[in-house]
């Protein structure tokens, strides 16, 4: 008989600041147009005015019926007077301060956070793993939070990074590996017991001088977010979780250029091609057949009630799934939900999706199977299946 293994105890905490999505749009177009007159670039071409961008935005941005608000982690997004910034010095550099800034930042950021990622820990699990796409500093700022706590001989941390939107399947994968690894060494805890703690600050990574459309739609989507959460063998009693029943990624061949997520000398940037939504489409179906195999379920006895918990990397990436699997609107109301509430907060946002399902008993009651899919650079498709005990 195999040994369960559980996801539960998350804890979101949300940035320090958000702006509505009405809001985030307007700094965006006045960032753009500062940009290129501190860039001295001739504007013969187009009019770039805060206005024009703003039109811009409007036309290819994430538009606030989708998106109602962000967070962000950084005072920057909070004023347009460039010259109190910390990395949107415009007047000084036209596209923002160097990625070395913005990494010192982020482990600045991050550590701070940590307080009030682990406020009721008394001591952690013997294995923590740090998930990010957006800030590499080592040692990272969770290894050096743990050694403040006076854990750094009882807890290792593993790093689980550059995976991107996906990258919360294959860190509660392996996850669910060392927690039932613990209950095999030699000191045989009751209980095996893994902290994941996912964070994504992408508004970092922003280049007002970038206007192409593509840019715009990333700019308009991204958000920061931070999330702890827990791979367990044992649930506490009265506790709500996910049983994990089947988990797999696969890499679809030939699609390498079609999603990327790159360090470059001022930012990382992402490149997202239009032939991302037919890629998945060739092979989703299959995918998702193969993690019912792997359940040991007949798919007709398990889509009728199916919940889809998809990581809302857009608007279109929800619809497209939705119409790829013939899903009824209320079953990716959770997704939709997320998106709306936070923006994509990168490998951050599957998890918030998950608390959103399990912080509705009524909608989601035990035994409720979920199917959750995520997608990212590879391109790879990741996914699990789930059973919500309560």
């Amino acid at each position: 008989m195999h040994t369960a293994v559980y996801l539960s105890d998350f804890n979101i905490v949300r940035p320090r600041y958000e702006k509505s999505q009405e809001d985030a749009l307007a700094w965006l177009a006045h960032a753009h147009a500062a940009a290129e007159v501190f860039a001295g670039r001739p504007s013969g071409r187009e009019d770039l005015s805060a206005d024009f961008l703003r039109k811009l935005l409007n036309r290819f941005g994430c538009s606030p019926d989708r998106i109602a608000r962000r967070g962000h982690e950084l005072a920057d997004f909070t004023h347009t007077d460039w010259s109190k910034m910390e990395i949107f010095r415009l007047h000084e550099q036209a596209p923002g301060l160097s990625m070395e800034v913005r990494q010192r930042i982020f482990d600045e950021l991050v550590f701070a956070k940590c307080e009030e990622l682990f406020s009721s820990e008394q001591q952690f699990s013997s294995d923590l793993i740090h998930v990010s796409c957006t800030g590499y500093v080592s040692p990272s700022p969770l290894q050096r939070f743990v050694v403040e706590r006076g854990f750094a001989s009882k807890t290792r941390v593993t790093h689980a990074y550059h995976m991107g939107c996906y990258a919360a399947l294959p860190a509660s994968r392996t996850a669910a590996a060392l927690a039932l690894r613990q209950l095999d060494a030699r000191t045989r805890p009751d209980v095996g017991s893994v902290d994941i703690v996912h964070t994504e600050l992408c508004t970092l990574h922003f280049n007002p001088l970038e206007h192409s459309p593509e840019q715009l739609v990333v700019q308009s989507l991204f958000a920061d977010g931070f999330v702890r959460y827990r791979a367990t063998t044992a649930l506490q009693p009265g506790e709500s979780g996910f049983r994990i029943l089947a988990m797999n990624e696969i890499q679809i061949p030939a699609s390498a250029q079609a999603m990327t997520w790159i360090p470059m000398a001022i930012s990382m940037a992402m490149t997202l091609s239009r032939d991302v939504p037919n890629l998945i489409a060739g092979a989703l179906k299959g995918f998702v057949g193969d993690l019912f195999d792997e359940a040991g379920f007949q798919p007709q006895d398990v889509l009728p009630n199916l919940v889809y918990a998809v990581h809302p990397g857009g608007p279109k990436i929800i619809d497209h799934v939705q119409t790829l699997l013939e899903i009824a609107d209320d079953k990716v109301q959770a997704s939709r939900n997320t998106l709306k509430n936070y923006g994509n907060m990168s490998s951050a946002t599957l998890p918030h999706v998950w608390q959103e399902i399990l912080s509705n008993p009524v909608q989601y009651p035990c035994g409720t199977k979920v199917l959750s899919l995520a997608f990212g650079p590879g391109l790879t498709i990741a996914g699990a299946l789930f059973e919500v005990v309560r």
